[in-house]
């Protein structure tokens, strides 16, 4: 009981953060639809990179 109740403390104290919700655009990150990507499909070796990837 003791143990459970000091993780809910930890991460009650943490203070986590969420971004506010953007109604302009359909997206939940501010970067764009690729901002969770680990590569940059606008570059010219893109196919390469994303095959490598795979």
């Amino acid at each position: 009981m003791l143990r459970a109740r000091l993780a809910t403390q930890q991460i009650a104290r943490r203070g986590f953060s969420t971004t506010r919700p953007r109604f302009d655009s359909p997206f939940h990150y501010p970067e764009g639809p690729r901002a969770s990507l680990p590569f940059n499909p606008k570059t010219r070796f893109f196919w390469l990179r994303y095959w490598t990837f795979m």
